[in-house]
């Protein structure tokens, strides 16, 4: 993997980013275990110096060269401007990370990074990271993942549409947006829209519409209006929606990434993709298309409403 070497072959993998709490960690030990399934050999990459507890199997991770307690302690940084630090020192020591990657060649990489958004929005340290990867032959594709309790959120919607397309045009990948835990979306409360709506992104009027309704929004809806047409003239965003726990939704997701960086797996691949996929559903998965979080959310709305009926 020595850098410009046209003649070395390629490595596929996925930098997984988004904010905190978001999934990141639960999306590569559930990504990391479903390709594994499948005969894919996946390498885990921890760059996030403050993830102590790592469900997955971690072959490289970023605490052997720097960690972020260490640079809170040693600079008296916060946490935000420890992260920052930590960033940049990674991107001075690409030697020590083109080292361990070498050990490792062959794999699928799965890369699980920081959750702090300005580190994809506005700081360059992880974007040189990711340009230098691909000095090195990586084809790789951004994971970018959303809490989908915001979708419940008008405002807080429009707000992670602008975070999400900020992200993809500072970020430089192939981009693959994601609404993460949509097993729990029924509990964040109802919906004013369908789910295709803002997975699709569709016309965004409506929801400028609906936060109008709001009258502390009222006053900013020429903003709004503003916000929305940026979103739209880019025609960009979109969303995939994700149920670690469903293997049919991982499968999509899978396949979305692999169209975004290039991966082509071989027979072998395919046809154990197959024979999972018309398994019986095991303990470890619970199969439900997005169609049906969809149908399991409405019924989970309909009971609230005949339970308020009753107590009336």
């Amino acid at each position: 993997m020595s850098e410009g070497s046209k003649g070395s072959s390629l490595a596929f993998g996925q930098v997984v980013i988004g904010p905190p709490g978001s999934g990141k960690t639960t999306y590569c030990h559930g990504m990391q275990e479903f390709m594994g399934r499948i005969g894919r050999k996946v390498t885990v990459v921890n760059l996030d110096p403050a993830n102590e507890v790592m469900p997955y199997q971690c072959a490289v991770d970023i605490a052997e060269l720097i960690t972020l307690p260490d640079v809170m302690e040693n600079l008296k940084l916060g946490p935000n401007g420890g992260l920052i630090y930590c960033m940049e020192y990674l991107e001075a020591n690409f030697d020590w990370l083109q080292e361990k990657l070498a050990a490792f060649r062959g794999h699928y990489y799965l890369f699980d990074c920081p959750g702090q958004v300005e580190l994809y929005t506005h700081h360059d340290a992880l974007k040189n990271v990711f340009a230098q990867l691909a000095k090195w032959n990586f084809r790789l594709a951004a994971v970018h993942l959303v809490d989908s309790h915001y979708c419940t959120d008008p405002g807080k919607f429009i707000s992670v549409l602008c975070t999400s397309l900020s992200t993809m045009l500072h970020v430089e990948l192939p981009h693959v947006n994601i609404l993460s835990k949509m097993d729990l979306i029924e509990q964040y409360g109802k919906l004013a829209f369908n789910l295709d709506y803002y997975t699709e992104v569709l016309d965004l009027s409506y929801l400028v519409d609906h936060l109008a309704s709001d009258p502390f929004f009222r006053n900013y809806r020429r903003l709004n209006e503003k916000l929305v047409e940026v979103i739209e003239d880019y025609s960009l965003v979109s969303f995939v929606p994700l149920n670690v726990q469903d293997k049919e939704s991982m499968r999509q997701v899978m396949q979305a990434v692999d169209k975004a960086n290039g991966y082509s797996f071989g027979d072998q691949e395919h046809r154990s993709l197959e024979a999972l996929m018309s398994a019986a559903v095991g303990a470890d998965f619970h199969f439900t298309s997005t169609l049906a979080v969809q149908e399991k959310y409405v019924q989970s709305q309909d009971r609230a409403v005949e339970e308020e009926m009753m107590d009336l």
